[in-house]
Order: structure tokens, then C-alpha cells, then sequence
């Protein structure tokens, strides 16, 4: 594999009207002309403003690279880029990147450099380029945001319910509660934003990646105002910021499927994207202890795998993931073989199926060296790697994708990692990430309203491993399982939920987590699971969404429309209209969804499977049981 030379950091094309020292105020509309962005120096401070259709979104606020120190504008020009792209893998097949861009040549603190300031239909961005040449220490790429008195905020909290609604005071406790020692707690990032007219934004950041020296970007209350902070290390050489990036939606469900975050991103690095494949994937973890129907039991060792295998294969899973405790130690260069298992036998006849492997590696059991790491599950014949308790260390989390990538391996960062939004348009084996509470862990997070957050929170900085699909509720709440709950029965969530899931979350890796006997036994539900075209998608919208209540999903793959639906522990009708499809055809439509009698609580496993015929314009009034789901699988009819 052939990786491009250097990173490409902007492009330019269109009409350009440029202008040098004529004023300090700056006006740049979006190009449907409904978003303006004004940029303002005050004092020697640079200050923007934000309007969306005539409403502010945000007034007077600043942004520095230095803050504190002044800033001179010294130059000026506007372009308008407009051009499509077609993302390796992604929610849309292809992806239209068109917005107004001002170009600032500042001073700051006697530095030269760059500000870039794009404005969509979908929102703002900002970036700072230093020049090449002295430089004081550090920087820090300041922002505040002046958003309107009386918003709601929402945001990620680790392996906990997302944080919200909260006003600012409840921001400011939420901070007080702070990390070990009392220190303030960062808000981490997206920071999303309900104002009192019900629009919606998500304050987060793009292209980390190309950005060396920075740190991952924290949200802060300050004095009752909310500021951004990345902190960076400078040297003689050019300064990249990342994209500091404010997300408009009329919906919580539109800042989830905005591509504004990926067109900011730097485009793909990898010169052959061939070998990339997103899809679906079993894992080994959550089955351990499971009794199948025949009396076998599951654990780490080569028949339970080749099980897996033998299943994925049957229904055309393309991977298989295999967890920890495949070896015991990890020292320099060396791991050393669990005895448990005999991984080579299980490689070959993983090769013989042709199911491709994933392999687990847990940093916390010793120190391989990534420099040996990569090449090492290469020769091994693996495809991927899941990368386990790295912590968020953007330096380590940039070499991993880029080292992975080289050694054409997918990685799927575990526990906690940088959220590094935008970077599987530039490094596109970076497959998913846990960034969110996957199934099963600490179980202090799992309900629906949970999910729902998560769904409508966290998946805004791009693809999650969430391990959505557990079949087996019954048996899993009874605890017939050596990898939890850790409190019995406190896993609320229906099967036809547990499928609608399994589309609401993006990624490029759909891990399933239940054993194969468990789906075996729902084929006709699981049908909707194996029928996902994970990673392939033309087009996708977020039909219904309500914070902690409900999400509706549909995506579109050729002439498919696969939809998913969840709804809280109150359980209601959703409305679904069909008025995406096309004119002048019939489809035929599978629906898999709770019943009368399905709980989340007392029922999980009631469900049923059903046919019939829909048209554009239908509205579909789906019932959604109490924590429960719907799903639905329409295509053309014969």
C-alpha cells in the first residue's frame, strides 16, 4: 500500500473577491444564504456572531489562538467551493462539500499566520495556520460561545447516561463534581445545545488528526460562559489547528446525520482503499459461560470459535472478533499463548470459511510496541485489530490508525478513546470506536432513554462500537453469563429494539454480541440483521427524534430502505412517512416489531414478523411497546 505524500490541508475553487485592509468587520453567508457568520475585531480581539434563517444562534463571542495576547488583520478574501466527493465507506455514497470560506492574514503575538473561516448550510467552522518560523511555547485555539439565555445542553459522560437537559447552572455542578483530587470535570465533546425556539447545534472540532501538537479539544464553563480550549506544543514549523466546528439542525436527529464534520476533515490518505471492507462482525466476550441448546458451553477456546465461525460463514457475517485472554502476557515483541486455545488452528479454519479475523489487544497487559504490533496481527493473517485501554492520547491514537493502515489492518479503538471526529474520511480503516457505553460493560448507563442520548449525542462525532444485538435477553438479565450484568436484571430493552439498534448506530463495524445459537433461534428476526448492508449506505435521515424519548432511523442502499425505530420506557406510536420512496412503485415490506404483550422489563422477547405492501406518501403508525422497537425492511416488488 502506497500512503500520499503530506496531508492536504484546504481547497480553493470558484469565484473569488478579495480585498486588503478595508475593514475590520467581516459578513459571509452560507450559499442558501441563511446562515451568516460576522467576524469582528474589537480592541485588537478577534469576536464572531452566528444568525441561522434571521434567529441568533450565537452573539458576540471570541476566538483566539493566543488568548489574551492581540491580533491584527492584515489581509482578506473570500472563495466559494463547491464540489462532491464519494467517502470509502460512510452513511451517504456520496457527499456535496459547498460553502463561502474568509481568509484572514493575522498577527499574533508578533506570529503570522492564517484564519480560515467556512460557513455551510449546515453550520460554521474555524481553523488557525501559523506560519513557519519562531513561536512562543504553547498556544491554545480559544473559543467561547455566546448561545441564547435559557438553552438546554446535552452532552457525552463515559460509560454513564449522557449528561442533559441542563441549564448552565447544571453544567457548572456537573463540572464541580469533578474528577479525583476536585478538580473541574471537562465537558467533553459534543457539547449539544437546544435553544428556546427548538433549534439544535453541536459545538465539536474536525481533524484532529492533521492537527500535531494539539490536544483533544474540552468544553469549559467559565463564569457562566461555555469556552473551548485545545492546547497545543509549538515548534518552528507550521502550526494546524483542528476545525472548531458548530453543527445547526433543525432536529437533534439532523446534527447526526450533518456531513459538515467530514467534508472539514482531510481527505483520504490511504493511496488503495481496496482492502478496506466495513460489515458486520460476532464477538466472543459476551458469550462466555453461554449454554447452547446442545449442552455445549461457551468459552475461550478453538471449538467455541470455530462455532462462531462456522455461523458467520452460514450467514454471510464477515467477521469474527476475537476478544481477550487469547494469550496470558505481553512482553516486548512477544505474546505468549493461552493454552486455552489453539489460535492457529482456529486462523486456518477461519481461512478455510473464508470469515476474516479481528483480534483483540489489551495495552493494560503489557507493552508489544506498536512498531511490532501491526506487522505482527498482519502476519498473522488478521484484518483487523481491536485496541484496548489506550486511553485518550491523540499522539498515540494518530500513530495506531496510521501505523495500523500501512500494515492494511482496521482499527477499532476500545474503552475511552479520542473521539478524533472526521478521521475515517482521512484514514478509512479507522473502522469505529467505543466512544459511548458499549453493551453489557458497567451497566450503570444501559436503558432505553440512555441509548436514545447516546444515539442522538454521542454518535455526532461519527461511527460507534456500541455492540448493539443481544437476542438472549432473558438468559443475559438471569446472569447466564460469565461477562455480566453485574446487577441482575437491569438490562431493559426488547429484541425487535435490540435489531433496530444495530442500524440506528453508524459505524463501519456492526459488532453483534449475542452467540449464534441465541440468533439461530430468531432467524426471522435476525434476518433484519444479516440483511444490513453495514457500511454501504447512499443515503440515510434520522425521520423522527426526541432527546431521551425516541429515534426513527432509515437508510438506503440502491432501491433498499432499511428502517429503524426505538422508543423510551414509556413506549408510544411513531408516526414513519414514506414519502422518500420513489413514485410509481410498489414494495413489499417486511415489518419485525414488538408486540401487545412486549416489555422491556417483564417481556423482552416477545416479538413477531410480518408482510406487506407500501407506496410513497404511506405513513406507517408504528407501536412501539415500553422500551421496545420496530424495524422495517421495504424494497422493490417483484
Amino acid at each position: 500500500m502506497i500512503m500520499k505524500r503530506g496531508l492536504l490541508m484546504i481547497f480553493l475553487f470558484g469565484t473569488l473577491t478579495s480585498f486588503k485592509n478595508q475593514s475590520d468587520n467581516f459578513n459571509i453567508n452560507s450559499p442558501d444564504g441563511k446562515v451568516n457568520l460576522k467576524i469582528s475585531s474589537i480592541n485588537k480581539k478577534l469576536n464572531y456572531q452566528v444568525k441561522w434563517a434571521g434567529q441568533e444562534m450565537l452573539g458576540l463571542s471570541k476566538l483566539a489562538i493566543f488568548p489574551g495576547g492581540d491580533l491584527t488583520i492584515i489581509d482578506s478574501k473570500i472563495t466559494e467551493y463547491n464540489k462532491t466527493w464519494k467517502p470509502v465507506w460512510e452513511q451517504f455514497s456520496s457527499i456535496n462539500n459547498h460553502y463561502q470560506q474568509l481568509e484572514l492574514g493575522i498577527v499574533s503575538n508578533k506570529v503570522k499566520g492564517k484564519l480560515y473561516a467556512r460557513v455551510y448550510d449546515e453550520g460554521v467552522a474555524f481553523r488557525f495556520v501559523l506560519q513557519k518560523g519562531n513561536k512562543p511555547k504553547t498556544a491554545n485555539f480559544y473559543c467561547t460561545y455566546n448561545l441564547p439565555k435559557g438553552s438546554n445542553y446535552f452532552a457525552p459522560n463515559g460509560e454513564n447516561e449522557p449528561i442533559g437537559p441542563l441549564q448552565l447552572s447544571g453544567l457548572d455542578d456537573f463540572q464541580k463534581a469533578g474528577n479525583k483530587g476536585g478538580s473541574r470535570k471537562a465537558i467533553p465533546v459534543p457539547l449539544v445545545v437546544e435553544t428556546p425556539n427548538h433549534s439544535f447545534a453541536a459545538l465539536l472540532e474536525s481533524d484532529l488528526f492533521v492537527a500535531k501538537g494539539f490536544k483533544n479539544m474540552n468544553i469549559d464553563l467559565d463564569q457562566n460562559k461555555i469556552v473551548s480550549n485545545n492546547e497545543a506544543s509549538l515548534t518552528d514549523d507550521e502550526l494546524i489547528s483542528p476545525w472548531r466546528v458548530i453543527v445547526l439542525g433543525k432536529t437533534a436527529g439532523d446534527l447526526v446525520v450533518n456531513t459538515l464534520t467530514q467534508n472539514l476533515a482531510t481527505p483520504c490518505q490511504i493511496e488503495n482503499t481496496d482492502w478496506i471492507k466495513p460489515g458486520k462482525t460476532l464477538w466472543d466476550w459476551r458469550v462466555h459461560g453461554y449454554i447452547a441448546p446442545d449442552g455445549f458451553k461457551y468459552g475461550v477456546n478453538t471449538e467455541s470459535y470455530m462455532r462462531f465461525i462456522d455461523f458467520a460463514a452460514a450467514k454471510d457475517i464477515d467477521y469474527f472478533l476475537i476478544d481477550d485472554e487469547w494469550y496470558t502476557k505481553v512482553t516486548k515483541g512477544h505474546f505468549e499463548m493461552s493454552d486455552k486455545l489453539d489460535l492457529q488452528k482456529v486462523i486456518s479454519y477461519a481461512k478455510q470459511k473464508k470469515v476474516k479475523l479481528m483480534l483483540y489487544y489489551d495495552i493494560k497487559h503489557g507493552e508489544f510496541g506498536d512498531d511490532e504490533l501491526f506487522p505482527y496481527y498482519q502476519l498473522l493473517g488478521m484484518k483487523g485489530i481491536k485496541y484496548g485501554f489506550m486511553g485518550p492520547n491523540v499522539p498515540f491514537t494518530e500513530e495506531a490508525i496510521s501505523k495500523s493502515a500501512v500494515n492494511k489492518l482496521l482499527i477499532d479503538f476500545h474503552d475511552s478513546p479520542v473521539p478524533m471526529t472526521g478521521v475515517h474520511r482521512t484514514y478509512p480503516n479507522a473502522i469505529s470506536r467505543e466512544y459511548c457505553h458499549g453493551q453489557q460493560d458497567s451497566r450503570k448507563a444501559f436503558t432505553p432513554e440512555a441509548f436514545i442520548k447516546m444515539a442522538l449525542i454521542n454518535a455526532i462525532t461519527g461511527p460507534l462500537d456500541m455492540n448493539n444485538g443481544n437476542f438472549d435477553l432473558l438468559g443475559i438479565n438471569a446472569g447466564k453469563r460469565e461477562k455480566g450484568p453485574k446487577e441482575l436484571n437491569s438490562y431493559f430493552s426488547t429484541v425487535s429494539s435490540e435489531a433496530a439498534r444495530t442500524l440506528i448506530i453508524f459505524s463501519g463495524l456492526v459488532c453483534i454480541p449475542d452467540a449464534p445459537e441465541a440468533y439461530a433461534a430468531k432467524a426471522d428476526l435476525f434476518e433484519f440483521v444479516q440483511k444490513l448492508p453495514v457500511g454501504k449506505w447512499d443515503e440515510s435521515r434520522i425521520l423522527n427524534s426526541k432527546m431521551g424519548d425516541y429515534i426513527t432511523t432509515a437508510r438506503r442502499h440502491g432501491k433498499e430502505w432499511f428502517i429503524g425505530s426505538v422508543y423510551n420506557q414509556k413506549g408510544g406510536t411513531l408516526n414513519i412517512n414514506l414519502d422518500f420512496l420513489d413514485a410509481n412503485q410498489k414494495y413489499d415490506v417486511t415489518y419485525y416489531e414488538d408486540t401487545k404483550e412486549t416489555n422491556c422489563k417483564t417481556n423482552p422477547e416477545s416479538y413477531q414478523v410480518r408482510q406487506g405492501t407500501v407506496k410513497k406518501g404511506d405513513v406507517i403508525k408504528a407501536v412501539l411497546a415500553p422500551g421496545g422497537g420496530h424495524c422495517m425492511w421495504i424494497r422493490a416488488a417483484k
